[in-house]
């Protein structure tokens, strides 16, 4: 190991090399450190720096290993096999064109895996890490098979360097990556070559160059994001130009980042690549993200406003290792969202008529089906969503419409669809509203992923390749409005100036596996595609129990895999499969990820007796309290809201209007999305429902519906969810159920309003159904019936109930 303290001005240099056998050397070295540190605040001025940390004056530098994290991999992705420490993806020695490295990781393209990076004062001395070095390069395991990879080493926002694409049988490359001022985070990204066919890929030798800096300050600057190239109004590529704030934000640990209120636009070509899993989605290699906000901490992005338009198929917004970090006052839309829109102009011999804006939704037709074009992308038409002409109601009766886009143009340039829609449900009608959409899930508009405390605040967005929001791994997280939700300050719905109908093209909000305290607030959703929010822990299945003390599980469904579901130190909390029942909470010890789709699990502790095979375990710190107030919801398909969580829910003076399903579900299985978290404190008060459930959607027994999947409920020995209050609410109804719930204790219906109509075709069901339920108390209730202006005190009795191996219901004053 070698120590040089250099000082530089201009071209002067003054390098005294150092070592030394006796004891004067050992000591000399041991006080360099404190000297050049004493240096670097008395000679700054005279070397044209300053003494705050802007610019080095003095280093002594060293190189010192990266000790890889063994939690690393299970923070990082890869399409195949198992991320290693010290060996290659197949368990063998690193070897690379011959040479054989000891330390390092051994990956397969396409991966991404995150270094943390020593904070200030790791090395001693006020030393910290400046550069990354190391090598890189395709395992001689690969056998010169496969067409390469290209490494990359990436801060949260940019790419600090690049190998080119590397061949199989070619020596290592050797990098040397300088450190961004602040960055907490360091990220190895490989991509594969034309396919990921055997492209094993190794980061070998990796070693911190450390030198000695100046204390870094904590800055506290205002930034004008007009001072690196954002400029509104110019209609051309703004990714660069955010970046390069984002960076100077990150640099000078800035407070604020200001935008110019106006329309800014930013393109897929020029996107930060990075690679990570996301929940309850498709599971591309890459997710092209727009603005990374990413490694940061204690920023604010004001908008003002402000319109972010995004072009191509891609994440706007990532929120990633960072904290403290708000998003405010702007607007989020794509210039050619996912899903494509048709206006309804006929009916003729069983096929329906329609009109396509070529402009807004070009299209092609191959093999007599409809298929639609983007930018960069094309998608085909899995089924279809009917909107009521000026109401935006989902026509009644309708739900998802299956049509695969058989079509054919006609010479006026309208299109006519093998398909009579006003056949369906209530019929659709002139004038009415086509969303023809697939089921993919690529990317979300926004993305929340290891990040504490964020808020998304005065945000609208209004379209979406996936979810609008969804958060995963992370802790406490608000999306507010300041405004009423009828201000539309914040929320999920189409931008009035596209003339678009649908907003989400999928769940407006989603959180999965999420701490702390999520509040969502004064916010209006509009016609998305599924729920305004759904909350819940995702569980995995336990395959085997290969030893006492370890569970080998799997990540159940194919679109939630991969993410950090448990990590040492994490509670560990066991379901049983077949009846849904919880069980002990155990720490765990260690995670070893197999797979993207398999963990083993070491517990502090045995495996308690009677769990194996067949049932589930869920994470039991990573479930949060949630408050839903203030909000809007209204003409969307399946459900208004879902909460899936032991902690507290508090669902307070919101209006669901028009919602196609049921207004609030409370969910839980072990068995298809495998999303848990038992509802034990739950308060729905205060809110107005009007004429929701006008079709039939999963889990939609009842504008209130209590479903968890219990395979096997005569077996079951504990309630599932408990503890739920409804109360002071108002139902502007016509005849559907009131309330369903499956494996409940201590439900209240309590002092509600119900004011039935005849809007639309009743169901002719009684208005509460209950399936093992125990200790329900309905009373203090006033109901109107149909064409009755003032509602009466209402004495359910038990014909009003279908309770089946229901214990102590209580039901009038």
């Amino acid at each position: 190991m070698s120590s040089i303290v250099s000082y530089r001005r201009g071209a002067k240099t003054l390098a005294p090399s150092g070592g030394g056998g006796d004891n004067r050397g050992m000591k000399l070295s041991k006080i360099f450190p404190i000297l050049c540190a004493a240096a670097a605040v008395t000679l700054a001025p005279a070397f044209g720096g300053s003494a705050d940390g802007g610019a080095v004056h003095a280093s002594y530098c060293r190189t010192m290993p990266v000790e890889i994290s063994k939690t690393a991999p299970l923070r990082g992705r890869q399409d195949f096999g198992e991320t290693r420490i010290d060996a290659s993806v197949e368990g063998n020695p690193l070897r690379i064109a011959g040479t054989t490295f000891a330390r390092g990781i051994g990956t397969h393209a396409t991966s991404m895996i995150p270094l943390d990076v020593p904070p200030e004062g790791s090395f001693g001395g006020g030393m910290r890490a400046a550069r990354l070095l190391g090598a890189c390069g395709i395992d001689d395991e690969a056998g010169g098979r496969g067409d390469g990879a290209e490494f990359r080493v990436l801060s949260g926002t940019e790419v600090l360097w690049s190998s080119g694409v590397m061949r199989p049988g070619e020596p290592a490359k050797r990098f040397s990556v300088k450190i961004p001022r602040h960055a907490e985070k360091i990220y190895l990204l490989t991509l594969a070559g034309g396919d990921d066919v055997c492209d094993h890929a190794d980061w070998a030798d990796l070693k911190w160059e450390t030198r000695l800096f100046g204390r870094l300050g904590d800055g506290g600057d205002r930034l004008d994001a007009r001072a690196f190239g954002l400029v509104p109004g110019t209609g051309k590529d703004q990714t660069a130009a955010l970046r390069k704030a984002l960076n100077a934000a990150r640099d000078r640990r800035a407070r604020e980042l200001v935008l110019e209120k106006g329309e800014y636009h930013f393109f897929r070509e020029n996107a930060l690549e990075l690679s990570f899993h996301i929940s309850n989605h498709d599971q591309p290699a890459i997710h092209p993200v727009q603005i990374p906000l990413v490694d940061l901490r204690n920023l604010k992005i004001r908008g003002n406003g402000s319109t972010f338009v995004f072009h191509g198929q891609s994440l706007a917004v990532l929120f990633m290792d960072c904290e403290n970090v708000t998003l405010e006052g702007v607007r989020l839309d794509y210039a050619r969202p996912m899903y494509s829109e048709a206006k309804i102009l006929g009916f003729e011999n069983g096929k329906t008529i329609v009109s396509v804006d070529e402009k807004a939704f070009p299209y092609t037709i191959e093999n007599g089906r409809l298929r639609f074009i983007g930018e960069g992308w094309t998608r085909g038409v899995g089924s279809a969503i009917a909107f009521r002409a000026g109401s935006k109601n989902i026509v009644e009766r309708t739900a998802d419409i299956v049509f695969g886009g058989e079509a054919e143009k006609r010479a006026d340039g309208t299109l006519a669809l093998a398909k009579d829609f006003s056949e369906v449900g209530a019929g659709a009608a002139v004038g009415d509203t086509l969303t023809l959409r697939s089921w993919d899930r690529p990317h979300p508009a926004c993305v929340i992923y290891r990040a504490k405390n964020t808020e998304l605040r005065d945000v609208s967005i209004h379209s979406s390749f996936g979810m609008t929001l969804l958060a995963q791994r992370s802790e406490n997280v608000r999306f507010v409005g300041s405004g009423k939700a009828e201000d539309k300050t914040a929320g999920v719905f189409p931008r009035p100036e596209t003339g678009r109908v649908y907003s989400a093209s999928a769940d407006a909000t989603h959180f999965s596996n999420v701490a702390g305290v999520v509040t969502v607030e004064n916010a209006f959703f509009e016609t998305m595609m599924d729920d305004a929010i759904n909350v819940h822990s995702t569980c995995l299945g336990v395959e085997a129990v290969p030893a006492k003390n370890r569970l080998r599980c799997r990540f159940m469904h194919g679109q939630a895999v991969g993410f950090e579901v448990f990590m040492p130190g994490d509670t560990l909390r066991f379901i049983k499969g077949p009846t849904l029942e919880q069980g002990p909470e155990v720490k765990v010890a260690a995670v070893r990820k197999l797979s993207s789709r398999e963990l083993l699990v070491t517990l502090a502790e045995d495996v308690p007796a009677g769990y194996g095979p067949g049932d589930a375990v869920e994470n039991a710190d990573f479930q949060c309290a949630v408050v839903f107030r203030g909000n809007v919801v209204r003409n969307n398909r399946a459900r208004g809201a879902l909460f899936t969580t032991p902690k507290k829910v508090v669902v307070e003076n919101n209006v669901f209007r028009d919602v196609a399903g049921s207004a609030i579900l409370l969910a839980g299985d072990a068995q298809g999305w495998y999303e848990s978290g038992p509802c034990e404190d739950v308060v729905i008060r205060g809110n107005r429902f009007i004429d929701n459930l006008t079709s039939v959607f999963q889990f939609t027994e009842a504008l209130i519906s209590i479903y968890p999947e219990v395979r096997k409920l005569g077996e079951q020995k504990r309630f599932y969810h408990r503890n739920v209050v409804i109360e002071d609410n108002d139902f502007d109804t016509f005849d559907v159920p009131l309330l369903f719930a499956i494996s409940t204790e201590n439900l209240r219906f309590m002092n509600n309003r119900v004011r039935y109509n005849a809007n639309h075709a009743g169901w002719g069901r009684r208005p509460f159904r209950f399936l093992r339920c125990r200790d329900v108390e309905i009373r203090g209730n006033v109901v109107a019936p149909a064409g009755t202006a003032t509602p009466l005190p209402q004495s359910w009795t038990p014909a009003d109930c279908d309770a089946t191996l229901t214990e102590n219901l209580k039901i009038g004053d």
